[in-house]
């Protein structure tokens, strides 16, 4: 493994646009390449702006701290240049787009990654693309269908899966991808990534979920514990074994106990 994270973050705060309100309180994380992280936290805690914030998301706004991509600052870009250099984000509730179908939304952002004068070859994509929705059990004619239009929860969340194998990034944000899933559609998506992992082990990925159920089925490195916007807690997969049986409550506590004691120590100050 290289020493130098392909993603670092470094006491990053951030705020929805037009708010005054930090929910991000001060990030730090580093995620090197070919690891699998996972984020967990309650509701409000931070974990989807993370996200969102990381992939560019306008209805965010950076406040503080720094974020670098394969050593690059990245607080500049647009979110379509920020998946032009390798990062895919897997929405927790994936949008639906009428009249563009599956098959052209792909073709179309696989021949926007290619250099200027070069061709997408048609034959090659679309046995990929079958190729692809088999093993995500997609029924072929979901491929000329409008993107998520009318589709269940679980068939939105395959299509996510569906573009992750087709973009290939580098670094794959997953948020919340467990969310609204039945066992089978989750077994299904996370055999998915799983696969996708394996084939191409460089790939870097993050799951951000509130259940280890998800993380019975995908292994992660290294599990992060997220509360009021800042991680309070980094370790191994037995981090979020720990999370299932004893919930948030002793970090809520401890939280609570340091914010207590800082505010002593600023009275005496």
């Amino acid at each position: 493994m290289s020493d130098t994270p392909i993603l670092s973050i470094r006491d990053l705060t951030a705020k929805v646009a037009d708010e005054d309100v930090d929910i991000l309180k001060g990030v730090d994380l580093d995620l090197f390449k070919g690891e699998i992280h996972a984020i967990m936290g309650p509701n409000g805690s931070g974990k989807s702006t993370l996200a969102k914030v990381l992939a560019g998301h306008p209805g965010y706004e950076v406040t503080g701290g720094t974020v670098t991509f394969h050593g690059d600052d990245i607080s500049e870009l647009e979110p379509d240049e920020r998946s032009q250099a390798g990062i895919f984000l897997a929405f927790q509730y994936p949008v639906e787009i009428p009249g563009v179908s599956i098959a052209n939304f792909l073709r179309t952002a696989l021949q926007a990654r290619l250099e200027e004068g070069e061709e997408l070859d048609l034959f090659d994509f679309q046995d990929e693309l079958m190729a692809r929705m088999e093993m995500l059990e997609m029924d072929p004619s979901f491929a000329e269908r409008p993107v998520n239009d009318g589709f269940s929860g679980g068939e939105k969340k395959r299509n996510e899966i569906l573009q992750l194998a087709m973009l290939r990034p580098s670094l794959a944000l997953m948020d919340e991808t467990d969310s609204g899933l039945d066992i089978d559609a989750l077994q299904v998506v996370s055999r998915g990534i799983n696969r996708l992992h394996e084939e191409n082990p460089d790939m870097t990925v993050l799951i951000i979920t509130h259940y280890q159920r998800l993380l019975n089925f995908i292994k992660p490195d290294k599990v992060h514990v997220m509360l009021n916007g800042r991680i309070v807690r980094s370790g191994g997969a037995d981090v979020a074994l720990e999370l299932e049986e004893g919930g948030y409550e002793d970090y809520r506590t401890a939280e609570a106990e340091a914010i207590a004691e800082a505010e002593a120590e600023a009275q005496e100050a």
